[in-house]
């Protein structure tokens, strides 16, 4: 019973940071299609700064859509 309650507990946290992910990159989204991306960013680390923010949105993504595999024992 502790197996299944710890990898729920660790889907949950996973489905957070998937959460906190995709609300990142929304903002990176709306920075650059209103122009306020040049604020803060010259272009070469804004577009840096965007790959890793996609990234991490996909990785996040795979991470909360994996189910954890029960083990016997």
């Amino acid at each position: 019973m502790h197996a299944r309650s710890s990898a729920f507990h660790l889907d949950q946290t996973a489905q957070r940071w998937r959460d906190l992910a995709h609300r990142r990159r929304s903002h990176f989204v709306d920075l650059y299609l209103t122009g306020r991306w040049k604020l803060y960013y010259g272009e070469a680390e804004f577009i840096a700064r965007l790959r890793e923010v996609f990234h991490a949105a996909d990785q996040w993504e795979k991470l909360a859509a994996a189910r954890p595999t029960e083990t016997s024992g």
